[in-house]
């Protein structure tokens, strides 16, 4: 399994990483975010969304439990928020197992919480508060994922 690990110093840098990401998506790709409240999942989403030319708001999907956008380059990313369920069963009962369908993109933060239920991830990325910053961990699960993680090029700014 291969691992590409960094450290965001701030919100710049956090957008700068977001950008490389939506630069090594691929239909289908299953990315899974672990981290504590307030780690920065759903800010590295945005700034993917954003850097992949989605124009519009995105916000945490806490409370709707998803999200979806569409992107220029006609990709569909669905973003999950899976903290709020209280059994991994809530995600078949709510239809979402729908989504991953091979085309879509499916962010999903909280994937614990579906343990059992969702399917294995391509990446899977931990983020966790370090000063005033974050540090990244983000592993590659599958061959697809190691194909999209061969296409990071990321150099932070420290």
């Amino acid at each position: 399994m291969r691992t590409f690990t960094t450290y965001l110093p701030d919100e710049a840098a956090t957008i700068a990483f977001g950008s490389s990401l939506a630069r090594c998506l691929a239909p289908g790709l299953l990315v899974y975010l672990h981290g504590d409240l307030g780690a920065g999942k759903t800010a590295l989403t945005r700034a993917l969304l954003h850097a992949g030319g989605y124009v519009g708001s995105v916000k945490s999907p806490t409370y709707a439990l998803v999200e979806h956008y569409r992107l220029p380059s006609a990709l569909q990313v669905v973003h999950f928020d899976l903290y709020r369920m209280g059994s991994p069963e809530e995600f078949l009962d709510a239809g979402l197992a729908e989504e991953f369908n091979g085309e879509n993109i499916c962010i999903v933060e909280w994937p614990e919480q579906g343990a059992g239920i969702l399917p294995q991830p391509d990446w899977r990325i931990y983020l966790s508060v370090r000063d005033d910053g974050r540090e990244v961990e983000l592993q590659a699960c599958s061959t697809q994922g190691e194909l999209c993680l061969s296409r990071l090029h990321f150099a932070p700014n420290l």
